[in-house]
């Protein structure tokens, strides 16, 4: 006598169909800033023009007018952009500091020229990176004393001062915009 016992059938899965993947969306190519406020375009200018020609008073008096193109982009960076990095009073006071002390170490061993401005140019990028403290325009400022050969006192004085200028005239040109600025000091 044959039984047949029949084993219960093993419950398997059925394959599952991959799942739906959808398509990444395009890249969206990034376009250009948004069209300002007219108010923040006339404060803008109008607190820059006004920091500019302070520094200028002030370079023209202690005989620096030297500074006035570095300060220039700083400025501008401030004014019409005070949400970057770059902007911040860390990367503005700091970087363009970091810079000054390139440009007189490489002119202390190298002396003035244009290959020391070239190197000091370099040298500042460095160590505002290593300082968490970018701002381009202060490799500038590194090139200009390589190349002018200026007193390190009166000079950095003179730096300082002005930084802590655009740095104000910034915070001023925040409050009349309603705009954030600084984003961080340190």
């Amino acid at each position: 006598m044959t039984t047949a016992t029949q084993a219960p059938e093993a419950t398997v899965p059925a394959p599952s169909a991959p799942p739906a993947t959808t398509a990444p969306a395009p890249a969206r190519r990034p376009g250009p800033p948004p069209r300002p406020r007219p108010l923040a375009v006339l404060v803008a200018t109008a607190t820059s023009t006004a920091a500019l020609l302070l520094l200028v008073a002030l370079g023209t008096v202690l005989h620096h007018p030297l500074l006035i193109p570095p300060l220039a982009a700083s400025m501008a960076l401030v004014a019409a952009s005070p949400d970057l990095p770059l902007s911040q009073p860390r990367s503005v006071v700091g970087g363009q500091l970091l810079s000054a002390l390139a440009g007189f170490a490489v002119l202390a061993v190298a002396g003035p020229g244009l290959w020391s401005a070239a190197v000091a140019g370099g040298l500042a990028l460095g160590a505002m990176m290593l300082a968490r403290a970018p701002h381009s325009p202060a490799a500038a400022t590194a090139v200009i004393v390589a190349l002018g050969s200026p007193p390190f006192w009166t000079f950095t004085g003179l730096l300082l001062a002005s930084c802590l200028l655009l740095v104000a005239v910034g915070l001023l040109a925040a409050r009349a915009t309603r705009r954030t600025y600084p984003v961080y000091w340190i």
